[in-house]
């Protein structure tokens, strides 16, 4: 519906909170983008609806690529769940120690082995960043002084990694190195909510993993557990096409998200 409103999108969730899901992606929707990941937060003014929405809303979760404890950290709430490595941890609310997916928890020796042996001298000196994220390993080259210089070298690891069995998946200016088993956003929501009958649910994303998380919504509509899905991209300067082709409307960046929470308490 193209000339709908934000507000008439969301009518079904708002007829139903009880009966609602209202899923967000954590870095470029709650918290702006910044080069230093750990500098990220959340802004007060969009914490408050938040709060609210959780109040209201049968289920509230971020889903991020971020491990799950650190997303907590950041959107700073310990009422609501946590998908963290893109859906491969779950943090649930009120408890301490992520879930991890048993076949998961197997690889990460061998991720985290490989992701350290290729982070040599080259990336140090490129100031490119390691991140662990247990079974996931990401190389972050969003603010290295030489950021084409950086990307090169960093796809020369993605080679390698593939070349030894493993999966990569390129994000904005990041690279993640995988198991070669399914780890999406998608599959993590699924996970979450496969025996939770839904009317309606909401999932606010920014990057390309965040589509696996609209495909993870028609997932659980073809299981007969969601009724209503809406999937709604957030536009920035490095909005990638395929979100904008498949989301179903778009909001002005973390201000528009914070706009959207509003809009779920009317």
């Amino acid at each position: 519906m193209p000339s709908a409103t934000i507000e008439d999108l969301l009518q079904p969730l708002r007829d139903a909170p009880e009966r609602s899901a209202v899923l967000l992606d954590v870095d470029g929707v709650l918290a702006p983008i910044v080069e230093q990941p750990d500098d990220a937060h959340m802004p007060e003014t969009t914490r408050r609806p938040l709060i609210e929405v959780a109040r209201r809303y049968g289920v509230v979760a971020c889903v991020s690529g971020r491990r799950a404890s650190d997303a907590r950290r950041i959107v700073s709430l310990g009422s609501i769940a946590y998908l963290g490595s893109h859906g491969s941890e779950v943090l649930r609310p009120g408890t301490i120690a992520p879930e991890m997916d048993r076949e998961l928890q197997a690889w990460t020796r061998r991720v985290q082995a490989f992701a350290h042996d290729a982070y040599g001298e080259k990336l140090r000196r490129l100031r490119v960043r390691l991140e662990d994220k247990e079974a996931i390993a990401a190389l972050h080259w969003r603010g290295t002084p030489d950021e084409e210089d950086s990307r090169a070298a960093i796809e020369e690891v993605a080679e390698n990694a593939e070349a030894a069995g493993f999966v990569t998946h390129w994000g904005r200016k990041v690279l993640e190195i995988r198991p070669p088993v399914r780890i999406d956003k998608g599959a993590g929501i699924v996970g979450l909510l496969h025996s939770t009958d839904l009317a309606a649910a909401v999932y606010v994303g920014d990057d390309v993993t965040d589509l696996d998380a609209f495909r993870g919504l028609a997932e659980l509509q073809e299981r007969g557990r969601l009724g209503y899905a809406l999937r709604v991209g957030v536009r920035s300067d490095e909005t990638p096409p395929a979100l904008e082709e498949e989301a179903d409307t778009m909001v002005e960046g973390t201000d528009g998200v914070r706009d959207l929470l509003r809009a779920l308490l009317i």
